[in-house]
């Protein structure tokens, strides 16, 4: 350029833009990038949340049981815990938690607890969504197997694309009478 002269070359101009559609289209990638990667890490820790919910209160359940059923249940119905506590008038106080399924559409659906006692408790608690229930697919299905005193136990969450399948082992409490 000229000493004299005001402006930019064609070149210049050319040269400048060139840059600033690189920058962009490199900020715009890496933008698609971490907003992809953020909801395939939010759907990760949604299928891992429901299963450690479902852990949680399944193991809680199991603990306490003095009997636990895994067979001869049909569905919906998935566990079956029934144990006895004692008030502080010594009175005995039946307990029983049956976990079911609810609707189940391609293997996929809501875990229930209902929990019934002989003091007059009727509840029914959503436990986790999300949970997989095949007995088709024997593998990655929610499956529970008692041997007496262990509790073995696969559950299985399937949200979106994204499956998570955790395995506990839960041996009850010795009961005191």
């Amino acid at each position: 350029m000229r000493r004299r002269e005001k402006g930019y070359t064609l070149i210049e101009l050319i040269v400048a833009v060139s840059i600033m559609v690189l920058v962009s289209g490199a900020a715009s990638i890496a933008i698609f990038q971490i907003s992809k990667g953020t909801e395939a890490n939010n759907t990760h820790m949604n299928a891992v949340r429901q299963v450690q919910n479902a852990g949680y209160w399944i193991c809680r359940d199991a603990r306490m049981a003095q009997s636990i059923d895994t067979d001869n249940l049909t569905l919906p119905v998935f566990l079956v815990f029934n144990w006895t506590e004692w008030d502080d008038e010594n009175e005995k106080i039946y307990h029983s938690a049956n976990y079911s399924f609810e609707g189940l559409t391609d293997g996929i659906g809501k875990l229930k607890r209902t929990h019934r006692s002989s003091a007059g408790a009727n509840e029914e608690t959503l436990i986790a969504t999300y949970i997989y229930y095949a007995p088709t697919d024997p593998d990655d299905t929610t499956k529970a197997d008692y041997q007496a005193p262990v509790l073995t136990l696969q559950l299985t969450s399937v949200v979106e694309d994204t499956k998570e399948i955790r395995e506990y082992r839960i041996k009850n409490r010795p009961n005191v009478y």
